[in-house]
């Protein structure tokens, strides 16, 4: 009875103590199963609660709060969205999406209250003084402000390590970058083409070479556009294949953001 007991752990136990990363379990339901799925995103539970009540300055709860199942269904998406050959942390990237959908949430809520009266809002508190939880959200816009302003450093940041590998700094990407539109689409057709191709994009990242040969043949296009547009091809797959929101105003990227086709 009590070896039975101590069989009884849960996925992030077994991760722990049998030492398997989460990467490797995200690999395993990207491959089918769902059962798993299911018992992974119950067993980080509560680190989606702590992610969301670190966001949300307050405690979240998981049997109330909408937030919380905002972020669980980040969560699953974000099972779904990551790439285990980027060679980056599926938590750090889990709450990334979390995150973010988070802020599509409250900015959502917002808009909302825009069209009620404030006073329609006022409540009772246990000692019947009246509050109006739009003060609450209020404040939260100033917090997301400077949020916005934090993320954009923080996504910069991390964007310019993962550049790195490949020999580029992120001041090169407005200069490379080109200045009319059509060839600007092109190559960003490209870059999503080789985005898209999970072992192109696993070659890219072991070698830090681009698979010109493949992308010329797949695309339809010249060797001489790829390889003159090295730079740029690269960081544009790095970012679909990511979470860089910012970073799609920054260099004008047109194509969809991945989630975005289905209104996520």
């Amino acid at each position: 009875m009590f070896k039975r007991f101590l069989r009884r752990k849960t996925a992030a136990q077994a991760a722990h103590d049998e030492r398997i990363a989460p990467e490797q379990i995200i690999k395993q339901i990207q491959e089918g199963d769902e059962q798993l799925r299911e018992k992974f995103i119950a067993d980080y539970k509560p680190y989606v609660a702590k992610v969301t009540s670190g966001f949300s300055k307050r405690y979240v709860d998981p049997t109330r709060d909408d937030e919380f199942s905002v972020a669980l269904t980040a969560f699953n998406e974000a099972i779904t969205q990551f790439s285990p050959e980027s060679g980056r942390s599926f938590l750090s990237f889990a709450e990334t999406v979390m995150r973010r959908r988070l802020i599509d949430y409250v900015r959502k809520e917002q808009r909302h209250l825009k069209t009620v009266p404030y006073t329609a809002f006022d409540q009772q508190d246990e000692e019947e003084q009246t509050y109006n939880p739009i003060d609450t959200k209020m404040a939260m816009n100033a917090y997301q402000l400077k949020q916005d302003g934090d993320d954009r450093r923080l996504e910069i940041e991390e964007f310019s390590k993962e550049l790195q590998q490949f020999q580029i700094s992120f001041m090169e990407l407005a200069e490379c970058s080109p200045k009319h539109a059509d060839s600007r689409q092109l190559l960003q057709r490209i870059a999503q083409t080789l985005a898209g191709q999970r072992e192109l994009f696993a070659q890219l990242y072991v070698s830090g070479k681009l698979p010109v040969k493949e992308l010329t043949e797949l695309c339809g296009v010249s060797r001489k556009t790829v390889e003159r547009n090295r730079k740029y091809i690269i960081a544009i797959s790095l970012i679909v294949n990511g979470t860089y929101p910012y970073l799609y105003d920054y260099l004008n990227i047109s194509i969809p953001m991945p989630g975005k086709e289905a209104g996520l």
